[in-house]
């Protein structure tokens, strides 16, 4: 489920008596996942409530748990064998930011084996958020990370919206949760670049796991060849993410869309920062990769090896070039 406003604004109707209004959220998740809003003062907050059993380790590091201006994470002792796990709201100008971090945290919690492991795995969410607001800061996005995320919706505007539905197009999107490629369908796996080299000779991989297809059957790796300039014809970051808005119908989908753009650093009250530069899209190329495609997987390394960095060299890749008739079709295919 994505949170939107509509579900705040019923809960924040006016009570007669102090207590808090709940929506329940994933009624098959480990834990028992609620929005609330506190009254008379219209707190709102994600809580997450277990047996004291499950809560034991969190107990132990409350002394730990995560803060930051404008969002708190605070652990209460319903009574003597229940705990809450809150994550609560206390700047209004985070109100955009907390709905998708909240949905975030709760997709998060539902996914997990067990009580205790759910608990966890929100702190580790929330700490994840936390460190993004600390590092896109008040310039945002830095030129790297502009190009990476311009390449992204291109990608997502104009190979994958037109062949999926808009909502699993947006849930295909899953670069910036941290999935190990961008894009995430049923029968194949895209991971985008973006370049304004003019004739590139090398792509940077981030680790050992963003070239593994393990677990998809097809692996694209795509490249967008970009020429940036400030003014000129060419498209602007916000031009892209109003052009990919205007194609979700569903208010859903579209709230679900600027959850995904915050977790790529993308902020509400940023976007006076990226009406410039202005990118031209030169060519956008993919590549098949396949057991003799030039990387390095996991399952190569020798133990006590990881987080491994390197480039693939272009030169050479042409043998591995996916023509846009077999890019549509791995895409376009992932329906059936």
């Amino acid at each position: 489920m994505t949170v939107t406003e509509d579900e705040w604004r019923e809960l924040e109707s006016p009570q007669d008596v102090p207590g808090r209004s709940s929506l329940r959220l994933h009624p098959d998740s480990p834990l028992d996942v609620f929005l609330s809003v506190s009254h008379p003062g219209r707190q709102r907050m994600l809580v997450l409530r277990t047996d004291a059993r499950a809560a034991d380790h969190i107990v132990r590091s409350v002394g730990r748990l995560p803060r930051a201006a404008g969002l708190e994470m605070n652990l209460h002792a319903v009574s003597r064998v229940e705990y809450e796990l809150q994550v609560v709201l206390t700047a209004n100008e985070l109100r955009e930011v907390f709905n998708p971090l909240v949905t975030d945290v709760a997709d998060t919690v539902r996914e997990a084996p067990a009580a205790a492991a759910a608990l966890t795995a929100a702190v580790e969410r929330f700490e994840r958020w936390q460190d993004l607001l600390r590092a896109v800061g008040r310039d945002g996005l830095g030129p790297e990370a502009r190009r990476g995320l311009v390449g992204e919706l291109l990608v997502l505007r104009d190979h994958i919206l037109p062949l999926v539905s808009p909502a699993e197009a947006v849930e295909a999107w899953t670069g910036p949760d941290g999935a190990n490629q961008d894009f995430q369908l049923p029968q194949v796996a895209v991971e985008a670049k973006a370049s304004t080299a003019k004739r590139p000779r090398s792509i940077r991989i981030a680790s050992e796991r963003q070239l593994d297809g393990t677990g998809t059957p097809s692996l694209l790796l795509a490249l967008a060849l970009l020429d940036e300039r400030r003014g000129g014809s060419g498209e602007s970051l916000n031009w892209l993410v109003d052009q990919v808005r205007e194609r979700l119908s569903s208010t859903a989908v579209r709230a679900r869309f600027d959850g995904r753009l915050m977790q790529a650093g993308y902020l509400p009250g940023q976007q006076d920062l990226y009406d410039e530069p202005r990118y031209t899209l030169r060519d956008l190329r993919f590549w098949h990769v396949r057991e003799d495609f030039p990387r390095i997987v996991e399952a190569d390394l020798p133990e006590g090896v990881g987080d491994c960095t390197y480039h693939v060299n272009t030169s050479g890749l042409d043998q591995h070039r996916a023509t846009a008739t077999e890019v549509s079709e791995l895409i376009g295919g992932s329906r059936a």
